[in-house]
């Protein structure tokens, strides 16, 4: 007995895109308007009622603009492009990196943010390159020179910003300045009394951006005798450190950060080292889980701009471009005395 069976449907066409034109019959204005309100024109003069009546018949139909529709029309893209880190950099820069994302946001940027791991400073350009953005916020992970920023500027980048210690010629320059972080860590111990300090340098790779520095900071304080001690954020090299503690003579250590500080500090309690009067310990950042510790951390603050005030900085270097490279110092650092000194 044969069983009737169905024909299959032929799938159905997709529904048609909405388009700028299905906006402006809905809400019925021009597509001009359409375009004006979607852009956040600022030039042009719209009541507030009409751009409600805009993006709510936008948001009924579905409709997105056209990105590379609107980068034809104004000449160029609204990326920013953010490499993204490929080493721990902490909740201190996670947080204004972040902020930072916001603010550019809410000025109409799109940031994209790039997996660079690995790239070469030539293979970062390129790659980076392609997406045309019309701004780039290098952040040192990748070694940039003056012909890679020349590569981006060529495609269309109004603005090559760098963050770190030093800038790079062509680029604005944000100066975080991580030596002063050694020398307030330093300068403190010094003051309390303290003169044979440790040094907690981050075995994991790529931290050296800001754990060098900060050596160096140390090292240059007056009365400081330092000695820079390799340790990985892990229990078993936190133990081990504090395992060959009393053998090396030291009075102090000073952490790369609060994270490693807070390690090391558990290691030496279970060292039996009493904390300070064995050993002072310092870290850096100022995370709130170093004042719920007892003893509490005492640490260096560091002071970043905000979020906007960075984001500022990119929409006018994008808006006024010029072949003249500014520097903005982005950083203060100030001790903390808690318990732990």
């Amino acid at each position: 007995m044969s069983q009737s069976s169905k024909s299959p449907q032929p799938p159905q066409p997709p529904p048609p895109v909405p388009t700028s034109a299905d906006v402006a019959r809905l809400a019925g204005v021009s597509r001009a308007t359409v375009s004006y309100v979607l852009n956040n024109a600022e030039a042009v003069r719209i009541s507030e009622p009409t751009r409600r009546k805009v993006r709510e018949a936008a948001e009924e139909l579905g409709y997105v603009p056209h990105a590379a529709a609107r980068s034809l029309r104004a000449g160029h893209t609204r990326i920013v492009l953010l490499p993204t880190s490929h080493v721990p950099i902490g909740p201190l820069y996670g947080t204004f990196l972040n902020e930072l994302e916001r603010a550019l946001r809410r000025l109409d940027y799109t940031v994209v943010q790039y997996g660079s791991l690995g790239l070469t400073g030539d293979e970062a350009a390129r790659a980076w390159a392609e997406l045309r953005p019309v701004a780039v916020i290098s952040l040192g992970w990748v070694t940039l020179s003056a012909q890679n920023v020349a590569t981006l500027k060529r495609a269309g980048a109004r603005a090559v910003i760098t963050m770190g210690p030093v800038g790079v010629p062509g680029a604005h320059a944000l100066v975080m300045n991580q030596e002063e972080v050694g020398v307030r860590a330093a300068a403190h111990l010094v003051e309390r009394g303290r003169r044979r300090i440790g040094v907690v340098v981050p075995e994991e790779e790529g931290l050296e951006l800001f754990s060098a520095p900060r050596l160096a900071g140390a090292r240059s304080v007056a009365g400081a005798e330092v000695e820079a001690l390799p340790m990985a954020f892990s229990e078993e090299s936190a133990g081990a450190l504090a395992a060959r503690w009393r053998g090396l003579g030291l009075d102090a250590a000073f952490a790369y950060n609060d994270e490693y500080a807070m390690l090391l500090m558990r290691a030496f309690q279970e060292e039996g080292l009493r904390i300070p009067e064995d050993v002072a310990v310092i870290g850096a950042d100022d995370l709130l889980l170093g004042r719920l510790l007892r003893p509490r951390l005492s640490t260096v603050q560091i002071e970043l701009p905000t979020g906007e005030h960075l984001a500022s900085l990119v929409d006018h270097a994008v808006r006024e471009p010029s072949e003249v490279a500014e520097r903005h110092d982005l950083m203060a650092a100030r001790a903390i005395r808690r318990e732990s000194t």
